[in-house]
């Protein structure tokens, strides 16, 4: 399987709810690192997995919907706990979209997954991975 990754940022606010959550149930600030790696078993008929210019503009597009956010107020997320899991599937499930609507090319038509992890910190990340 070959990949490749693209990487941006978010700068994000939210609260949790849920004793489970301690301190980080009052209104709280995040910056996260973003990564997307995109997946297929073959490199297309360029030799490459996907165009990286048009990963990096399209992740940029996605994270600039969440970016300076609190989150707490989006319809969007009215009522969930927008842990960094659930983040993590957001943006996949919004990059998922731009694929399948030709937004990196007809080249990525041909990817078998993506994953997107967020790091919170140089010690602790999550990720979610899907087929596409």
């Amino acid at each position: 399987m070959f990949s490749i990754t693209v990487r941006d940022h978010i700068m994000i606010a939210h609260s949790f709810r849920g004793d489970v959550f301690g301190p980080a149930q009052r209104l709280h600030g995040a910056t996260f690192l973003v990564d997307a790696t995109f997946r297929r078993e073959q490199l297309d008929e360029d030799n490459i997995v996907v165009d990286i210019g048009l990963a990096t503009r399209e992740l940029g597009a996605v994270v600039s919907e969440l970016n300076y956010r609190n989150l707490d107020n989006e319809p969007d997320f009215a009522g969930v706990n927008t842990s960094t899991e659930f983040l993590a599937r957001v943006i996949a499930d919004r990059l998922a979209e731009r694929v399948h609507k030709g937004g990196l090319g007809e080249g990525a038509r041909g990817l078998a997954g993506l994953t997107v992890t967020l790091h919170e910190s140089h010690v602790a990340w999550a990720s979610y991975e899907r087929a596409l």
